[in-house]
Order: C-alpha cells, then structure tokens, then sequence
C-alpha cells in the first residue's frame, strides 16, 4: 500500500507520450508499477545508480550487443525495481529488429518494455511526467496534512463516534463501518451507497473477515481493516470498504480515525460504552428526525434491536435530587442511570436502545414481541433499575406500532417522567393517567394561560401576604388539601381552631369569595397547586 504514483500504463496515456506512439512489446502484466520518476541512461549499468521505480528512457545506443548482455541488463533494472523501459527506435534499433532476447527476457520477467514509434526528444517526456509525479506528491503532502489537521481538531472537540466515522468515510469517499469484538455494528456510514449493501448480513461477513497485523487487506472481501484500541487493550476493528487495493491516503485516514476512537475512549470520563455511546446516538437521531424510518430500522438492527414487526414502548428516566438516592445515596448523573438502564436490559433479556439524550433526562425505547406483556416487562425493568437507583422516576409513553410513532412514545415518557417528580404517590414508574392534575399543571406551569390564571384567582391574596408578612395562602392551601375540612385542616396547621378559621374569614374577604362554594373551592385548589409548581 504505497503512496500513490502513476502506473507505467497511466504515463503511457499521457498526451505527450501517446505523441510518441508507444508501443508495449513486452512484459505487459506489469504495466501496473508504479513509476516515482522517470530517467534517461544510455549507460550499460545504469542499475546502480537507480533506487526503484524509475521508468528508463534510451535509445541503446550503449547496450551489449550480445543476447546474453542484454538479458542480463534487463534482469539488473527489474532487480533494483524499475518501473520498465523505453526504447526510442530509429538510433540503433528498428521495430523488426528490436532483439528478441530483449523481449523474452521482459515477458519472463513481466517488465513492461515499450518501443516508441515516433522520434520524439525525451526531455519533453521528463519534464512533463516527472512534474506531474512531483505536483502528485505535493498533492499527497496536502491531503495528509488536511486529514491531520482535521483528526486533530475532532481530538480537541472530543467528538462523538458518529462523527468520527463521518469523517473517515467522507474523507476516503467509501463506507466505514465500526464494529466490536464480538462483530456487532456499533456505527457506519454508507458515503453515498445503499446501506443495506454495507449492514445486510454484518456479522457472518466480518468473521470470515481475516487481518494480517494491526493494520490489512483482506482481498476476499476487499476490506481495508484497523485494529481499535491503546494500551495493549483493544475494543473493535474500523473497515473501510473498496473495490480494489487501497491507496495510501485511504490507510492514513482509517488508521487516524482509529486513533482518535482510542484516544477519545481513553479521556473518557462517563461510564459509557462505545455500545452504550451507540445507541444514544441513535436515540438523539430519531428524536430529531435525522433517519429516514427505513435508515433507523437498519441502525437499530445492526445494534441487536429489531424494530419492524414490534411492539415500541418509549421509557424516560429522570433524577431527583431531593429524594433517597442510590445505594451511595446519590440519584446519579444521567450517564451512570444510562449505564444501569443498559444493564437492566441485559439481566431482563429485553431488547432496547437505551441512552443519556442530556444531562438530566436517559430514555429507553423498548422492542416488545407479538406475546410479551408490556406491564409485566416494564415490571421487570423498572425492577431492575431500581435496584442501583432509587432516586429516579421512570415515565412510560404510550405503546405503538410504527417506527415513524417512536418519537412520539419518547417524548410523551419525558413529559410523564418530569411532571411524575410532583406526584403525591410513589410508584416504579408512571403512565400519562398515573400523574393526574398535578402532573398535568406542572406540564403546563410556563403557559402564560395558566401563569394568568394563577394570579387572577390568588393575587390579592399573595400581595397581602407580601404586605402584612402573614401566612394566608398557606392556610388557604391546608383547608384544599385536607377537603375543605377545617378542623383537619387547623390540626395540621398546629393553630388553634379559632384561630384557624379567622384566617378562614379573611381569606374570604380579601378575594371576595365563599370557601363553601364547592366550584370556587376547585377553582382556587388548581390555582394553589399550579402557584407551588411555578415556585418549584
């Protein structure tokens, strides 16, 4: 996998040289060598004075006469690694009596021997041709130092996996693929191609993938494949797919791009995996629409998560930071409640994508068979995840059957998991009528309808609070509370019950109102809940 040169057969199609007719006589299954420069040498042993891949011009006015010196000129440039031989007819040697020890010699050794049948001065062949190899490798300089400078600058950003791989296949304008150590899909990018020729039929593909060495060519599947990893400990194999024999510029960018998984890997400092890393890339993508319905089904897939035929059910987790914790005491980051959702589909044997979509908020969309019970699985998962992290509430949407619905499920779990953190009851997870008014008014509380509202019933009545420093609307929350009960209502106060009710009687006249109307009292219990949410 050299850098890349023009081949014999590539210098032979130049305009300058097809003016000369070239004509390949001999040794033309090595027409593909690659020529670094090209030299005139009308000396006999001029082998010593090349280092390898130069294309020789003479007119052989200095080559042996006899058959046995001239096989053994020949031999000597295809030892040192000559890209072939040009011979300018007309100064010593005619098409009919070009020697045929010459030929042979070359046939035997497939070393391209080219005649030209025009008189044409080889100096218009250097200048030309050796320019282009010389611009070619100027080219080459460039290229390596963009795809450097561009690698370094994702090890800075610390990109994500996706990205990484996004580069790499538009960089070397082929698909990349990466892949763990047990063959399972963790990312690609098609660069263009239909996908389903990339993922269809991964994992038997890739094992009968062979690597010679950290860095190789297997030619059966023509796979261009890099070992990923550091500190002796390797995680997975980035892939490049091609057609052929890769060039040199397509190993600098796959073994870069594996560079930089291993070393955004290492300065990792979050618990998750590069599987884990996956399938939360995957969940961002669809909540923001970036796949195609067909494209997401084909990336779940590759990842072990069947999606067609199934059963989707959107699951969001979140933290609460006022509540018993862990079994450190701690709710947790959103990473480590990612790592324990990951880990509870496995010991459930469920089959999910599950990831932290932002700091405070992991979701899990879970692939549910024909006769699985939703209740009994989310049972089982909520189980499980409680078992790490007590200090969560769990939000399940609603079960759907189309790909294209699975948002909707997910953001549905996030509304219900957000409003369940002001729920009065405890349960292992939440459903949409699990959350009642409550939860539906702390979905609301930034609705400037309901901000108006709020104040249009308790205004007055906070504005005195402010004004008299007294404690009105906490009275007024205590009789709601407690079903307009007022001597359950002044127990829980510690007040006295006279006391109690003059309060009561105040509040009735700061707002004009009757607290024995049983429509008023609604009215101002809604008002009291959705004030609390807004001040939370």
């Amino acid at each position: 996998m050299e850098a890349t040169f023009p081949s014999v057969s590539d210098v032979l199609r130049m305009d300058v040289v097809k003016f000369a007719l070239p004509t390949v006589v001999s040794g033309s299954a090595g027409l593909d060598r690659p020529v670094r420069w090209v030299h005139v040498g009308e000396v006999y042993d001029i082998a010593q004075y090349l280092s390898g891949g130069e294309l020789v011009l003479t007119t052989g006015l200095d080559l042996p006469a006899d058959d046995k010196g001239l096989c053994h000129y020949v031999a000597e440039l295809d030892d040192v690694g000559a890209a072939g031989l040009v011979v300018g007819l007309g100064r010593r040697f005619s098409h009919g009596d070009l020697p045929r020890s010459l030929r042979s010699t070359a046939d035997r050794r497939q070393f391209p021997l080219v005649v030209l049948g025009r008189d044409t001065p080889f100096v218009r062949f250097t200048a030309v041709v050796n320019r282009l190899i010389v611009n070619s490798q100027v080219e080459e300089l460039q290229a390596s130092e963009a795809i450097h400078r561009t690698f370094a600058e994702i090890d800075i950003e610390g990109a994500e996996l996706a990205e990484v791989i996004r580069q790499a296949a538009g960089m070397a304008r082929r698909p990349v693929v990466l892949e763990n150590l047990t063959h399972k899909m963790l990312e690609y990018d098609a660069a263009g191609i239909d996908p389903a020729l990339v993922v269809d039929d991964w994992e038997r593909r890739s094992r009968a993938a062979q690597l010679p060495g950290r860095t190789g060519f297997d030619e059966a599947n023509k796979w261009l494949i890099t070992v990923v990893g550091a500190r002796g400990q390797d995680w997975g194999r980035l892939i490049l797919l091609t057609d052929g024999m890769p060039s040199a510029r397509e190993v600098m960018v796959l073994e870069r791009a594996a560079s930089t998984l291993a070393l955004n890997r290492l300065m990792a400092r979050d618990p998750e995996t590069l599987e884990m890393q996956a399938h939360r890339g995957l969940l961002v993508d669809l909540l923001n629409h970036v796949h195609p319905v067909d494209e997401f089904a084909r990336r779940a897939r590759a990842l072990g998560v069947p999606v067609r035929g199934r059963r989707l059910l959107g699951v969001a987790i979140r933290s609460s930071s006022d509540e018993q914790g862990n079994l450190d005491g701690k709710s947790g980051s959103a990473g480590e409640i990612a790592l324990a959702a990951f880990q509870a589909l496995t010991s459930c044997g469920l089959q999910g994508l599950a990831g932290a979509v932002r700091n405070d908020l992991t979701e899990v969309l879970l692939s549910i068979g024909p006769r699985e019970s939703e209740t009994a699985l989310m049972g089982r998962f909520s189980l499980a995840l409680r078992q790490s992290h007590r200090g969560i509430f769990v939000g399940v949407g609603s079960c759907v059957t189309d790909i294209a619905d699975a948002r909707r499920s997910l953001m549905e779990a996030e509304r219900v998991a957000e409003a369940a953190g002001h729920s009065v009851d405890d349960r292992p997870y939440y459903r949409l009528p699990d959350v009642r008014l409550r939860g539906l008014l702390h979905l609301l509380r930034d609705d400037a309808r309901l901000q108006t509202f709020t104040e249009s019933e308790l205004g007055l009545l906070i504005a005195h609070d402010q004004r008299h420093d007294t404690k009105l609307l906490d009275a007024l929350g205590l009789y709601l509370d407690h079903g307009r009960n007022k001597s359950a209502a002044a127990d829980a106060s510690f007040m006295a019950r006279s006391s109690f009710y003059d309060r009561l009687d105040k509040i009735e006249k700061i707002l004009n109102v009757s607290l024995q109307s049983v429509e008023t009292c609604i009215s101002l219990h809604v008002a009291v809940i959705a004030h609390r949410l807004m001040q939370d």
